[in-house]
């Protein structure tokens, strides 16, 4: 029987550890990082601008209602203007 430790293959570990290169790890390390920056701001500014826009549609609105409402009492109350 076999202990854990004898099936650890050290030698293909070793080897992989020697083959790796430190600056394209330290490149690719900063270019993560770089990404996940520009992931997470345009992720911010795409959340703005549709609270932008739904801010201007939402006054939009509220100002088209607004005005209804104070013509129909202007109707109501007889004193709407032509036109």
């Amino acid at each position: 029987m076999t202990t854990m430790a004898d099936r650890v293959p050290l030698e293909r570990i070793g080897r992989r550890a020697r083959a790796a290169h430190p600056g394209r790890t330290v490149v690719v390390s900063v270019l993560a990082v770089l990404f996940g920056l520009g992931w997470v701001a345009y992720k911010t500014l795409a959340l703005a601008w549709l609270g932008a826009a739904w801010t201007g549609a939402a006054v939009a609105e509220g100002w088209v209602a607004a005005r209804e409402d104070s013509r129909r009492r202007q109707v109501k109350r007889g004193t709407a203007r032509a036109g």
